[in-house]
Order: C-alpha cells, then sequence, then structure tokens
C-alpha cells in the first residue's frame, strides 16, 4: 500500500478513534471518520499485548495487503482505521480477510457496483453480438 493512502500523523489516528464510528468483530475494530480527500486513508494498529514486534508486524503486513488488494472497492473520502483484536494471533490470512470485509460490509464502506454492473452488461452486449453472428453463419 502506498504511504498516501496511510493515516500519517497521530493526531488524525487519535481523531478516527475517538470521533469516528466503530464496528467490531471478533479479530478486529473498524473505525471510520470522512477525511474531505479523493481518496481513503488506512491506518493499522497492534497492541503489544498481542505479541512481540515479529507477530505484530506480521500481522500489519497482512491486514494492509488485504487491504491494497480491495482498495478499488472502498469508498473513497474516509480515513479508516483497523485495530487488532487478541484471537488474531491466531487467525490466518483468510480469516483476517473475511473480517475485513465483513466489517467494511456493514459500514457500508464499499462502492456500489457501478463497476460490475458495466461489466456485466458489455458481457451481455458481446453475447448478443455472438448470437446474432452465429446465426448469419448458420
Amino acid at each position: 500500500m502506498k504511504r498516501r493512502y496511510r493515516i500519517g500523523s497521530n493526531e488524525r489516528f487519535q481523531e478516527v478513534r475517538r470521533r469516528g464510528r466503530s464496528y467490531v468483530n471478533h479479530l478486529l475494530v473498524l473505525c471510520a471518520l470522512p477525511n474531505d480527500l479523493p481518496y481513503s486513508r488506512f491506518g493499522f494498529a497492534v497492541n503489544s499485548r498481542i505479541g512481540r514486534a515479529v507477530q505484530r508486524n506480521r500481522i500489519k503486513r497482512r491486514l494492509r495487503e488485504i487491504i491494497r488488494l480491495q482498495q478499488h472497492r472502498i469508498q473513497p473520502g474516509w480515513d479508516i482505521v483497523f485495530i487488532a483484536r487478541q484471537p488474531i494471533r491466531s487467525a490466518d490470512y483468510h480469516e483476517m480477510e473475511a473480517a475485513c470485509a465483513r466489517l467494511l460490509g456493514r459500514a457500508q464502506l464499499f462502492q456500489a457496483d457501478a463497476a460490475h454492473a458495466s461489466v456485466v452488461a458489455k458481457e451481455s452486449e458481446q453475447e448478443g453480438l455472438s448470437e446474432s453472428n452465429s446465426g448469419r453463419n448458420a
């Protein structure tokens, strides 16, 4: 994930945590606050109670990668902070990915599938063309 998409200052991080809307599941807490920018920014917090530095950094790397892959689906204009909870220590990548997706869905931070709708329309248009072409060849 590019640095541009990360929450840089501790003040903003704390503001999102204090004033933002929170959503919770067994692995993560998500806090979201509008940021008036044309893109969303993300922050990740893993408390020292969760493990040593190696474990904490592995969890943050996995979360960053999960968000990087989902970033095109997330609405622009939000500061989003993910806070790891104790059970994340034993979670694998796919469990973390599912937890992030559930929280983002509950927070309604996924974009409406306008892009998906245009792809479906384009595919159906191509199917219509191929059917009409096959009729000509018969």
